[in-house]
């Protein structure tokens, strides 16, 4: 399950690709249009802008922008920045690799197995969409 920190960062990011003007937005906009506390949304986009994702600019007409184009930037990058690692379970995790302290043998753990797979399959979607698919999709709320 995604964490309100990654759902609002993407949320917040989509909205900053929707606009026609590539001009900084201010975090009280993306924030009273998104629906997002202004102070939790601030943590969220120094974050993206430290991880190089965002640049900022003081004063009148600052905010924050995209530093790359939306097409650029996967899904995947993303949810790795703001909630860690993609994987289910850390022994399969590609980047986040911690071996489990209760399996005798990753190779035959049928758990660890399947959790590859979920992986696999998780990646390959995430890896594949882009910050600019997120602007284009209108998904129906269930």
């Amino acid at each position: 399950m995604l964490s309100k920190k990654t759902k609002y960062g993407l949320k917040a990011l989509t909205y900053m690709a929707r606009k026609e003007s590539k001009n900084p937005v201010l975090i009280s906009e993306i924030a009273e249009e998104e629906n997002i506390s202004k102070k939790f949304l601030e943590i969220i986009l120094l974050q993206l802008k430290n991880s190089g994702f965002l640049g900022s600019k003081k004063g009148k007409g600052g905010g924050y922008y995209l530093i790359r184009e939306p097409k650029d930037i996967s899904v995947a990058a993303l949810i790795r920045i703001l909630e860690g690692p993609i994987a289910m379970l850390p022994c399969v995790s590609l980047n986040f690799y911690e071996k489990c302290e209760d399996c005798k043998d990753e190779q035959t753990c049928s758990i660890s197995i399947l959790m590859m797979e979920v992986r696999d399959s998780t990646l390959k979607i995430l890896e594949n969409k882009t910050l600019q698919d997120l602007t284009n999709t209108t998904l129906p709320h269930l």
